[in-house]
């Protein structure tokens, strides 16, 4: 592979997984228009970390897929990143949740790459390694190449209006995938499942 998950895997079952894919930059942590280069530079968007938790205590396996375009432009190094995934996972499970995978490319657009969104090679993976339905995933952005990575393999869309989501609503809202669902944060998608995990199931 030309991408490397960071070590952090669930044990896989024999029947598929309640699989979530979450972007990082903007959806879990504060996006910066320069990178997100080091560990002081990570700064979790508000009730993501609870969010994490609420979809893990709902019995979701919870997984990142992010582009790390400044690794292949020299800005940051995967120590760099390394350390701000770290404190990624201390945070989360402070608040009671678990990540269970991180998928990572270093890419740029010119290494014309299969794992860099919104090319599905890292969502494949990870659906593979979990032994999830991609119907039945959801991935959770705020940029249309992360909506695009999951309808690549007819998973479920959601768009997060922190980080560039308000801006990819207004100026690529007609472009979204169909059946894309818009929520205000993360924290607003993982209520949603959770009501949607309490609502009974019809026979």
């Amino acid at each position: 592979m030309s991408y490397n998950p960071i070590p952090e895997p669930a044990q896989t079952k024999g029947n598929a997984m309640k699989l979530i894919i979450l972007d990082r930059d903007g959806v879990i942590n504060q996006d910066r228009d320069n990178f997100v280069k080091s560990v002081d530079e990570w700064i979790p968007v508000e009730g993501s970390m609870d969010a994490v938790a609420f979809l893990t205590q709902a019995g979701y396996t919870v997984a990142v897929a992010t582009n790390q375009s400044g690794i292949g432009r020299k800005y940051f190094t995967v120590q760099n990143l390394t350390e701000m995934h770290a404190k990624m996972h201390r945070l989360v499970r402070q608040a009671g949740g678990e990540i269970n995978g991180i998928w990572f490319c270093p890419h740029t657009d010119a290494d014309n790459c299969n794992c860099r969104k919104p090319k599905p090679g890292m969502i494949e993976d990870i659906i593979g390694r979990f032994n999830a339905q991609a119907s039945e995933t959801w991935l959770v952005g705020d940029s249309l190449r992360d909506l695009q990575a999951i309808d690549a393999v007819g998973g479920k869309p959601a768009l997060v209006l922190t980080g560039k989501g308000k801006k990819t609503l207004s100026q690529h809202g007609h472009e979204l995938p169909e059946h894309t669902q818009v929520f205000d944060t993360l924290l607003d998608f993982s209520q949603y499942i959770m009501q949607e995990n309490a609502a009974p199931q019809a026979d």
